[in-house]
């Protein structure tokens, strides 16, 4: 039992003093025969607060009886003296000096064991010096004893030692207990333990929340364990920060241990960062993520299995000049120990692009009109429909806009134009919107004949501008072409000499690519060739009837001579009959049409009545012509003028009513070739009013 007490003690107090073994340190010195002491040779260190413990042992003669053991403190150069008594094992002995009272302790109270080993607790500074031991007993029957002049040197120093401070891994909001452990196994005085923390403002503090045990565990009789905890509820705030244990003994002397904690936390995930960025400008993101132990931070976007960037504790991602592509939520993940922590962002690109008009710009009349105007941004804009000379918007949206018109018609062609107002800017885009139609035939459309000169006019509208073609013209190698132009309209004229145009039919063909139109024309005849046709026929019968009437006169002459009483049977059973027939062809439709003239006398037999022909329609005939007539009727009138003399009375009256008659039928011809003139009066658009119009400039 000695042993382990005092190997305890000695390797608790002489540090590397003791660690060369007990044969360097121990030298037994003896004074007469069986009166020895066992040693130190070597000095003793010790620091001040704590204990050292002075080991010895000692031997007698056999007629020594040892009852108490005294130790002195004294200079080496000066004998010992009950004055520098520090320690005596008898309890009832004052003369021990009163700072060492209480302090020093035999290890082994029976003497009889002969340890002579002593402890000396609570050290002061002051305890450094030479120490000496003293046996005292019985020798053959009297007091006595013997004081071996062997000194053991003690040396104090200030303490050196530190606490333990047992740390356990610390997470926040689990409980923590921290032990500080003493140094030294003396079973001095007990000490003071304080536990104290330093914040990241650097001030001492007592922890909050804490509560603190102490206690004292005996090892032995000579050796305790001072121990005090401290148990509280770590916290962020406690990371990285200092805790310190201090001890403070008897006569000021202090022990301190200052420790870092580091407490397993993690903090939300925190991104910073300018979210809203304009189109070519430089997207700068961070991700925080306060923890300890550090976090495992990773960049990445949703939608994409790319990961962007990857760092511990902070990460950053930058994307410089920055598209539309680029928007979108962005996703930080913390890994932390078994844990994993997101946060999320959303990301906008403010940006603008030229807008852009999509749908069929050529359309068929009647078709429905679909545009659509859009216009990618961020925020979206506003875009507006309109066309080009017309104050109405047609549509309003935003982001994109749908122009929708159906039924489209010709007025719907023309500029379209998409307005696109984008925050503090505008932009426009224009189309081009053209409604096509087919081509058609206008009223006015047809031929005229003159003197064998056939003209035609064919009048058409459609969008693209269609072309006229003459398939009369297949047949002939002469004829002239004139084609003219006004907005939608053409307008074709040829003109070609035809002989015989009985069976002649002439078709007019529009067609502008979208539709073809065919239609035949009608050959209307000039009314002025009609009246020359109309007074040549009269001067036949003029010609005819003066012969007739000659060879009447003629006759009759030779009757009256031969028998006057045959005179006036011959004027009852005379008559005259005239008749005409006159063929005039003119295609109309591909029909032919056929006038006849018929003079008949309404009673019995009577002279030639000349009022049946009128003269009135020969004035048309050039002069030349009428010259000619006059010559080739002069005789005749002159030989019959005494003849019909008395007869012109009679069929002046009857002359009158078939001249009327003829002026109504040319004025009711006249009425009906001029009807189509009315018809192209009422056009929108015509180069030519009518065909007679083109032949008046012929």
């Amino acid at each position: 039992m000695f042993v382990l007490i005092w190997s305890t003690l000695f390797f608790s107090v002489r540090g590397s003093s003791a660690d060369k073994g007990a044969s360097v340190w121990r030298r037994q010195h003896c004074r007469g025969k069986g009166n020895c002491v066992t040693l130190s040779e070597r000095e003793l260190t010790a620091e001040a607060g704590l204990c050292v413990v002075i080991p010895c042992s000692f031997t007698t003669a056999a007629n020594f009886t040892p009852k108490h053991t005294v130790w002195y403190k004294c200079e080496a150069s000066k004998k010992c003296s009950d004055a520098n008594i520090t320690f005596h094992s008898n309890k009832n002995n004052e003369k021990v000096q009163s700072g060492f009272k209480g302090r020093v302790s035999r290890l082994e109270p029976d003497v009889s064991q002969k340890n002579c080993s002593i402890i000396i607790n609570d050290l002061k500074e002051s305890d450094s010096g030479f120490y000496q031991l003293r046996v005292t007993g019985v020798l053959n029957g009297q007091q006595g004893g013997f004081t071996f002049s062997q000194r053991v040197t003690v040396s104090i120093k200030g303490i050196e030692q530190k606490p333990t401070v047992m740390i356990p891994t610390l997470t926040e909001g689990q409980q923590a207990t921290l032990t500080c452990t003493a140094p030294g196994l003396c079973s001095g005085s007990v000490p003071q333990i304080t536990w104290t923390w330093r914040g990241e403002g650097g001030t001492e503090s007592y922890i909050t929340g804490n509560s603190t045990v102490f206690k004292t565990e005996g090892l032995t009789p000579f050796t305790q364990r001072h121990v005090s905890t401290l148990t509280f509820n770590p916290s962020a705030e406690h990371h990285n920060t200092n805790v310190t244990c201090k001890i403070r003994f008897t006569g000021d002397a202090t022990a301190q241990k200052t420790s870092g904690l580091n407490v397993n936390y993690v903090k939300e995930v925190n991104i910073t960062g300018v979210t809203t960025v304009r189109d070519g400008e430089a997207l700068n993101l961070t991700c925080n993520v306060h923890s300890f132990p550090p976090s495992l931070i990773i960049w990445s976007k949703l939608g994409y299995n790319e990961t962007l960037h990857i760092d511990t504790g902070s990460a950053n991602l930058v994307i410089i000049n920055v598209t539309a592509g680029y928007a979108g939520q962005y996703v930080c993940t913390a890994k932390y120990m078994n844990n994993t922590l997101k946060d999320k962002v959303n990301v906008t690109v403010i940006y603008k692009r030229i807008p852009q008009i999509i749908g069929n710009t050529t359309i068929k009349e009647g078709d429905v009109l679909n545009l659509i105007c859009s216009v990618e941004s961020f925020p979206p804009s506003l875009i507006m429909w309109s066309k080009l000379g017309s104050k109405a918007n047609h549509h309003n949206d935003t982001g994109s806009a749908t122009l929708v018109i159906p039924n489209a018609t010709a007025e719907h062609s023309g500029q379209y134009i998409c307005t696109a107002k984008y925050m503090d800017s505008v932009l426009k885009k224009d189309t081009n919107v053209t409604v096509i139609w087919f081509s058609k035939i206008q009223k006015g459309s047809g031929c005229v004949l003159q003197s064998e000169v056939l003209t035609c006019v064919c009048i058409s509208e459609g969008f693209p501008l269609p072309t006229i073609n003459w398939p009369l013209l297949k047949n002939h190698t002469e004829y002239s072409v004139i084609t003219t132009v006004s907005n939608h309209t053409v307008n074709s004229i040829i003109s070609l000499t035809v002989k015989s145009h009985g069976n002649s039919t002439v078709e007019c063909v529009s067609n502008n690519g979208n539709g073809e139109e065919r239609e035949i024309l009608l050959i209307h005849q000039n009314l002025s060739e009609k009246h020359e046709q109309s007074s040549g026929v009269r001067l036949a019968y003029l010609k005819v009837t003066i012969a007739f009437l000659t060879g009447v006169l003629f006759s009759a002459v030779l009757c009256c001579l031969a028998k006057h009483c045959y005179r006036n049977k011959q004027k009852t059973s005379r008559s005259l009959e005239m008749r005409t027939h006159q063929d005039d062809k003119l295609v109309y439709d591909g029909q032919e049409l056929q006038d006849n003239l018929t003079l008949n006398s309404n009673s019995g037999p009577k002279e030639v009545e000349y009022a049946d022909i009128n003269f009135s329609l020969l004035k048309r005939n050039g002069a030349r012509e009428a010259a000619r007539r006059q010559e080739s009727t002069k005789t005749v009138y002159a030989e019959i003028k005494k003849a019909v003399e008395e007869r012109e009375d009679d069929a002046e009256e009857e002359g009158e009513m078939l001249e009327a008659k003829e002026d109504e039928m040319v004025v009711e011809m006249e009425m009906k070739y001029r009807e189509p003139e009315k018809e192209l009066k009422m056009g929108k658009e015509r180069v030519y009013a009518t065909v007679n119009d083109v032949t008046d400039e012929i």
